[in-house]
């Protein structure tokens, strides 16, 4: 009985490794993690994933409807975007998307953070806005995705 509950529920789990996707390493995420005001007039944006909770999962975002990558468990991306100007950032997640909806001043960094909540057949995400300080300190244990690879297109 003891060995058919492993075969069945922890045997799974155990298989289950952590996914990966691009990352960036040496200038750019120094640069990235000293959290320099945006330029041109533009906010930057970043978005990270520090959770434990679903390490198998690689989850898309998007902002304004355009790819901005795919994540996986402690990761962050950074890009700049207009400022001064609303955007929706978006993630995939179990039964559709969730958005955040985000007014950015020029010249600010904004900070996003993805989290995994399990689901009933896959896991489903949500975003918030986290406070500079604390998303700092997240992200400075973080590595840096390459932007671009999304797996799915915007709905």
């Amino acid at each position: 009985m003891l060995k058919n509950i492993f075969v069945l529920v922890l045997l799974p789990v155990l298989m289950v490794g952590c996914a990966t996707v691009p990352t960036y390493t040496g200038a750019i995420v120094e640069k990235a993690k000293s959290f320099q005001s945006p330029t041109n007039g533009n906010a930057g944006l970043y978005v990270y994933r520090d959770s434990m909770i679903g390490q198998a999962l690689k989850k898309d975002v998007w902002v304004d409807g355009e790819c901005l990558g795919e994540t996986a468990p402690n990761t962050f991306f950074y890009t700049e975007i207009t400022g001064n100007k609303n955007h929706r950032i978006s993630t995939e997640s179990e039964f559709g998307n969730n958005h955040l909806d985000l007014y950015t001043n020029a010249n600010q960094n904004y900070f996003v953070k993805q989290s995994i909540k399990m689901g009933v057949f896959s896991g489903g995400a949500k975003l918030k806005v986290v406070p500079s300080d604390e998303a700092m300190q997240d992200i400075s244990k973080l590595k840096m995705i390459q932007t671009g690879n999304c797996s799915k297109a915007f709905k």
